[in-house]
This record gives structure tokens, C-alpha cells and sequence, in this order.
């Protein structure tokens, strides 16, 4: 499972966390401080729920030898004041979920380490030197649904009447790199896009309110931020017009998405890494990618499909 997986990398990340406790110099009755950020009050990250369930297993209980401090923000002016809240704080280790926190943080601090999750284009976006030696204070998994052609390819497959597609972009470079391979995605299979750029709530209403029946047959989302930030605004917006959308998570297939399709994040071979950097905080460890696909059945919004191996 997609959670699960996600879970278990930042849990077994957190070299930080357990290899000093058993050290004979481990100060007694340490607390260690967690920051956890996250853009988005429609939704929280998947994987934080699993990510508290597998410190559990390891011993360490919220109050007692380990404190989570969890913000989920309404936008990435607040991630930026939240992470300089961290820095400030000391806090032992900086969680960073999706991208506008990423930002944030990586504007912030050099020193303390920070643990990304469902990141897009890392390297692209600037965030690490690479996958294999990503420097700096980073670590953590990729993935968040960074295929957006693909994703046209199962939209087509799913709506066959699909004529004209509305795609929505916030104009930011993630967003102009995904636009890129919806328009190649596009003209390969003869399709229309009938291109908006939005950046905020408001925006986004201005186009859907703007649209006749007719007009479009289907609604695509080609920006990471965009997914994250309101994808249930867009959703009940299409749903309201009767227009399918793709998500990039089976929970928003559950909520109403026609499908979706991403990355299952997993471990893959970067554990001892994650430790080494995480126990060091100097120098950062290799950054894992999703290990599978997932790609839909073709009847109606199940999000179930058949795992795809890795190329």
C-alpha cells in the first residue's frame, strides 16, 4: 500500500532517532522534536498516520520520548513562517510534505535535517544535486503522480468521446514541465486542450463559472502545486458540471476523481543511507523514487488496478 510504504520510509529514515538512543551517551529522558509541514487544509499526507503507527512499533509515544509538532497550512507563505518557527524551535528533525514546504524549508535551513515526502521533479525543482548524491540536509522518497502524460493517455482511454480536455496550470516551472508533456501527450493522440492558468482559489472558480456545457469533456490538473493544494475544490467544480477528473491518489477516486495514477512509494535500497545522513546531519543520503505504477480498471471510478512492474 501506497501509505503504508511511504510510512515505513520515513520511519526507517529516521536513523536520527534510533541509533542514539542506544548509545551510553543518549542524555536520559530526551524528548526528540519532530516538525511536520504539509500545504493543503482539504486533505493531510497520506502516509502521516503510518508514519505515527511505525514510531509506535519502535518504542517512542508521543509525550513521553517523542513530540510531533504537525502544521497543515493554507499556503506556502505560511510554510515559510512555519519553517523559520522550526529552526527556531531546534527542532531535531524537519518532515517536509510536497513541494511548498520543501521550498520553504530548503529557504531556510542548511543544518537541520529534513526528511521530504511525495515530492515532485526534486532534481528539476531544485531541491537536491541528485538522486544518487542529493547534498545538503535532504533526503526522503519522489513521487506524486510525476507522469502527466501517461495520465492523458488513461484519461483518453477511459472517456473515449474525450474531444476537448480542460487543463489547469498554476504558470510556475513544475507546472510548465508537466504542461509540456500534456500537449505532446495531446497532439500524439489528436486532442484538444483548452489551456487556463490559475493560482488561486478564486481563479479557479473564474474558469469553471466561465464554462458552457459542451465546451469541454474532461478537466485535468497539470500542477503539482495545484493537485495538492485544491484538488477538492476542482473536483466538486468538475463533479457539479458532470466533467470526469483525474486525481493522482485513491482517495480522491473514492471521493468522486475518475481515476488515478502515481508512484507506490517505497524504501527501495536507500535505508543504510537514510541512516548515515540522518546520523551525521551533514551530508545527505541517496533519494528514493516509487517503485511501482498503479493504473485503473476500465469501468467506473473503482481506482483499482494492476500493479505495473518497473521499467
Amino acid at each position: 500500500m501506497m501509505i503504508v510504504r511511504a510510512a515505513l520510509a520515513v520511519v526507517l529514515g529516521l536513523g536520527i532517532l534510533v541509533t542514539p538512543l542506544a548509545a551510553e551517551t543518549q542524555p536520559a529522558g530526551k524528548v526528540w522534536r519532530i516538525g511536520l509541514f504539509h500545504v493543503g487544509l482539504d486533505h493531510v499526507p497520506p502516509s502521516l498516520d503510518g508514519l505515527r503507527e511505525g514510531l509506535t512499533a519502535l518504542g517512542y509515544e508521543e509525550g513521553k520520548n517523542i513530540h510531533f509538532d504537525w502544521r497543515n497550512l493554507a499556503d506556502e507563505d505560511a510554510a515559510r513562517t512555519t519553517a523559520q518557527a522550526f529552526v527556531r524551535d531546534r527542532v531535531d528533525l524537519i518532515i517536509a510534505f510536497e513541494n511548498q514546504t520543501v521550498r520553504a524549508v530548503k529557504a531556510t535551513t542548511t543544518e537541520i535535517p529534513v526528511v521530504m515526502l511525495h515530492v515532485t521533479a526534486p532534481v528539476e525543482n531544485g531541491f537536491i544535486k541528485s538522486f544518487a548524491h542529493p547534498g545538503g540536509n535532504f533526503t526522503g522518497l519522489a513521487g506524486l503522480g510525476d507522469n502527466p502524460s501517461k495520465e492523458v493517455e488513461l484519461f483518453k482511454e477511459l472517456v473515449p468521446r474525450l474531444k476537448r480536455l480542460l487543463v489547469l496550470s498554476a504558470g510556475d516551472p513544475a507546472s510548465s514541465r508537466w504542461l509540456a508533456d500534456v500537449r505532446q501527450a495531446a497532439t500524439k493522440l489528436k486532442r484538444e486542450l483548452v489551456e487556463r492558468e490559475t493560482a488561486t482559489r478564486a481563479d479557479i472558480e473564474r474558469v469553471f463559472a466561465a464554462i458552457k456545457p459542451g465546451d469541454v469533456d474532461g478537466v485535468f490538473i497539470s500542477s503539482p502545486d495545484l493537485r495538492t493544494r485544491f484538488l477538492a475544490l476542482i473536483l466538486e467544480l468538475a463533479s457539479n458540471r458532470h466533467l470526469p477528473l483525474q486525481g493522482h491518489r485513491r482517495e480522491w477516486v473514492e471521493q468522486g476523481a475518475l481515476f488515478s495514477y502515481g508512484e507506490v512509494l517505497s524504501l527501495l535500497d536507500n535505508e543504510t543511507g537514510m541512516h548515515s545522513c540522518l546520523e551525521s546531519k551533514t551530508q545527505a543520503s541517496p533519494v528514493g523514487a516509487g517503485g511501482k505504477r498503479r493504473h485503473p480498471r476500465a469501468h467506473e471510478n473503482t481506482g483499482i488496478g494492476a500493479d505495473e512492474p518497473e521499467a
